[in-house]
């Protein structure tokens, strides 16, 4: 096979043959003829003059085409497991129109004559006038000679084409050039092939047949199309019972719980994403050899919809005005590129609230989703998740009404800022308490308090407190003179969310010891 340099080294052992055949031409047009690859517009650039245009046949690869024949050779080039298992040859078509260029009367004439009947007498280029011309090469290009070319497995073939007025008339049309006597050829085929490493299996030691009649498994229904993890799955079709059967989902493969040649039974397995996952029916081959089972019939892949389950208790936390942090554990896994849409309904039958947040992505696959809210209304909320169009149920009792489950409950605390300072001989202490309340304003304990002091001079001091059973966080420094700040960065209850009411900075504008 040739390299990517063949379709030049082809146009070169063309232009070699053509010139050589036109040296008997010369003494009778009374000057050298001269045989060019370029293209018609840089034969007669336009601010060229008639008077200075010289004797030429210009050959130009003006089309590369597909070969028809060789197309599909070599195919499939690489394996189920995506390596190259052999090199696929690219089989093309040359396509050349050979002009001839003459000032002269009659002069344009024989030059193509002279063309068309080389052309027409060597219609093989055969591996030794290949091996000579790029041998022969002025001026000398080395790397034509190693394109291989001349061992290619099929010999390249010069046919002439025969091209309308008006596919002549496009031509030079594009060509933006005057139009001058012309003949059209094609070259074929041109086989150009890779030099990558392959992948090739070991020689078979032993042959093993085993001859049995066709019967590819056909799926023609899947039931329910909508189904919550651990549930069963009824796979209805044709030929679906065999010797091996196993039912594969894509990343994970279960074996049949009941098998019939019309209905599998399978429980849906563990490992699977929720939203829309396949299903297919595999009928392994055992040869009787130590690596079994080999690939065998398979059926055609059928959709189903894998609804999420929400498994335990949902939290919501806040540790900044206004935000609630709302955590779903949820089974299957949630994958990380998955579409998360969370939906909370509150439980109330007077103008009950609703609130809907989106997550596009995640940096890993979790069995636990968190997302934020905003501004969201103290209450207790259905929760729904949806994952990439599958979407949670809420439980139902018998009577077909909706239970308070799964649900999250959203309670707000609210902080205030009380600043007091005292003075010890020339030691100056401010003293900074922040209580923490509820809704009904009942103190807080156990609520984790972070703030920063802002000192004279503009440096902080960053502190840590919990608030014990009165409600309160107290928060010291010792200091000089100056205006003092405390802000509360962050307020940590679980169960509890931080609300847009709260106080979070006092000020000492002055301070004097």
């Amino acid at each position: 096979m040739s390299n990517a340099l063949a379709i030049a080294a082809v146009t070169a052992v063309l232009r070699s043959l053509l010139y050589e055949h036109l040296n008997p031409l010369n003494s009778n047009l009374g000057a050298n003829a001269d045989v060019t690859v370029l293209a018609p517009d840089l034969i007669l650039p336009s601010n060229t003059t008639a008077d200075s245009q010289t004797n030429k046949l210009n050959l130009f690869l003006y089309q590369v085409t597909p070969n028809s024949g060789w197309r599909n050779v070599g195919l499939p080039s690489r394996n189920s497991g995506g390596e190259r298992v052999s090199n696929t040859p690219l089989g093309i078509d040359l396509h050349y129109l050979l002009t001839a260029y003459s000032k002269e009367p009659f002069q344009a004439e024989m030059l193509l004559g002279y063309g068309v009947q080389l052309l027409h007498e060597i219609s093989v280029l055969t591996r030794s006038a290949i091996r000579n011309a790029l041998n022969n090469l002025n001026p000398s290009i080395p790397l034509l000679l190693e394109t291989g070319l001349a061992e290619q497995v099929e010999q390249i073939k010069i046919c002439p084409q025969s091209l309308s007025s008006e596919e002549i008339s496009k031509l030079w049309s594009a060509f933006q050039s005057h139009y001058r006597p012309t003949a059209a050829y094609q070259v074929s085929v041109v086989l150009i092939e890779s030099q990558h490493s392959t992948k090739s299996a070991l020689p078979v030691l032993q042959p093993r047949l085993q001859v049995m009649p066709f019967r590819q498994p056909m799926l023609a229904a899947v039931l329910p199309q909508i189904v919550t993890p651990g549930c069963q799955l009824s796979l209805e079709g044709q030929n679906l019972n065999a010797d091996m059967v196993s039912v594969d989902f894509g990343t994970v493969t279960a074996s049949p719980a009941r098998l019939t040649d019309s209905q599998i039974l399978v429980t849906v397995p563990t490992g699977l994403l929720a939203g829309i996952n396949t299903v297919q029916i595999i009928h392994p081959l055992d040869f009787g050899t130590p690596l079994e089972p080999h690939q065998g019939f398979k059926s055609n892949v059928m959709p189903f919809m894998l609804r999420p389950q929400i498994v335990s208790p949902v939290t919501a936390e806040g540790t900044t005005p206004g935000t609630v942090e709302v955590t779903v554990p949820v089974q299957p896994m949630i994958g990380k590129s998955q579409r998360v849409v969370l939906r909370l309904n509150e439980q109330t039958s007077n103008a009950p609230a609703a609130y809907t947040v989106i997550s596009e992505g995640r940096n890993a696959d979790s069995s636990m989703v968190t997302l934020t809210f905003r501004e969201v209304k103290s209450g207790t909320y259905w929760v729904r998740l949806e994952l990439d169009g599958a979407e949670s149920l809420l439980d139902v009792d018998s009577n077909n009404h909706y239970k308070k489950t799964p649900n999250v409950t959203i309670t707000y605390m609210h902080t205030s800022i009380t600043l007091s300072s005292s003075l010890a001989g020339n030691d100056l202490t401010l003293t900074g308490q922040v209580f923490v309340k509820d809704e009904n304003g009942k103190a807080l304990g156990n609520v984790r308090v972070n703030s920063d002091w802002r000192l004279p001079g503009q440096s902080t001091q960053t502190q840590t407190s919990t608030t014990g059973a009165t409600g309160i966080a107290t928060f010291s420094i010792t200091g000089r003179d100056g205006s003092y700040t405390l802000t509360v960065t962050s307020v940590a209850k679980h169960g509890y969310c931080l609300s847009t009411n709260s106080i979070l900075s006092g000020e000492y504008p002055q301070v004097k010891t």
